[in-house]
């Protein structure tokens, strides 16, 4: 018997993974500037939304400042709105 063949969701599932790394690396090196687009693109949501549901724009800003700050399995490359 020969080796498995490797299935098309076993080259998906290594490519997400690579596109994690590559996300986690650019985190770390412009968490800075990722965290002021989060913050511009809430900011703009909430004005079209006539602060309607600002804080629900909010709450998902911070989850996805989380989200991407952890790909590297530390929260320390964006920091909160001042």
């Amino acid at each position: 018997m020969g080796a498995p063949e490797m299935g098309i969701f076993d080259k998906f599932k290594g490519k997400a993974e690579d596109l994690k790394e590559k996300a986690g690396d650019l985190v770390d090196q412009h968490g800075d500037k990722v965290g002021e687009g989060l913050d511009k693109a809430g900011d703009f949501v909430d004005e079209k939304t006539g602060g309607k549901y600002g804080d629900k724009i909010d709450q998902g800003v911070d989850k996805a400042k989380d989200g991407l700050d952890g790909l590297d399995g530390q929260n320390d490359d964006i920091a909160d709105k001042a």
